[in-house]
């Protein structure tokens, strides 16, 4: 079984975890027409999956050509803003940051996997903003994240990962209130084919000439019966599931799948409690 990511492995907190990659990894691809994906979205969708603001054409027009510089040139698409033309050739979503009245925002980003939220209700937010729900964000990280945005240089690109659990294969995924309508539905027996680890892999570059910061995100899902295939891989994702701290827990509602977890980890063989409220850890 191969899985692709396991940040579980590394941590179950928030950490910023930034590590430098070779250019030749940056995009991980994996998908053959992630247009084939996109298109419909943007069309059917346009508010939740693409945004842009005044002033952002030129960095958008640099991510392109970052991007072709890839992938090779593609037809001329007018009748598309830059952005997305790059977007719809990766299976990455990407976000455009720039420097804006003193802050880093996000001025364009193409979001055809996003994870409760939406395209048109986070354009033009700073950083602090997009980050506002995170417990501790602004106390732990805001100041060490906006140094590294200062400080990037053009030859380096950073990585980090993170995870989650839901509920849903679907990538584009903007309301959580009908996904988490169905966990009260969800058969015990069956929790290995119901519930996946969702892990965005994301990256930071320097756009040389705008002076932008150019972030992708590539989402993986794996089911946790895949997981299961390889014993040692589930016991690591039970320890980092029993001992999350209470802030990551609440972030990413872990609670709401906690007699679930419970339950496929002792069908597995991981009887440990599970860290369920009240329970040792």
């Amino acid at each position: 079984m191969s899985l692709r990511h396991a940040p579980w492995t590394e941590s179950a907190d928030f950490a910023i975890g930034l590590r430098p990659i070779e250019a030749a990894a940056w995009l991980e691809g994996g998908e053959a027409n992630p247009a084939a994906r996109k298109d419909p979205l943007l069309a059917e969708r346009p508010f939740d999956v693409f945004a842009q603001t005044p002033g952002s054409d030129p960095g958008q027009a640099e991510v392109l050509a970052l991007v072709e510089s890839v992938l090779g040139p593609a037809a001329a698409r007018a009748d598309l803003p830059p952005l997305y033309a790059a977007a719809r050739r990766v299976a990455d979503d990407l976000c455009l940051m720039e420097k804006r009245d003193g802050a880093w925002r996000l001025t364009a980003l193409s979001l055809s996997a996003g994870s409760y939220f939406r395209a048109g209700e986070v354009v033009g937010r700073s950083l602090a903003q997009l980050h506002g729900p995170v417990n501790g964000f602004s106390e732990r990280f805001l100041t060490r994240v906006e140094r590294i945005f200062e400080g990037l240089r053009p030859d380096l690109i950073l990585e980090r990962r993170n995870w989650s659990v839901v509920n849903s294969d679907v990538l584009h995924a903007p309301d959580p209130a009908p996904i988490r309508a169905q966990i009260p539905r969800i058969d015990p027996d069956q929790v290995g084919r119901a519930l996946f680890t969702r892990v965005e892999r994301q990256t930071l570059r320097r756009l040389p000439q705008t002076g932008g910061v150019l972030f992708t995100i590539r989402v993986w899902l794996t089911s946790l019966e895949e997981i299961a295939a390889d014993p040692a891989r589930l016991s690591a994702f039970a320890q980092a599931w029993r001992r999350a701290p209470s802030g990551f827990r609440d972030y990413k509602r872990l609670e709401l799948y906690d007699e679930l977890m419970e339950a496929f980890f002792r069908a597995h063989g991981e009887s440990h409690s599970v860290n369920v409220p009240g329970s040792p850890s």
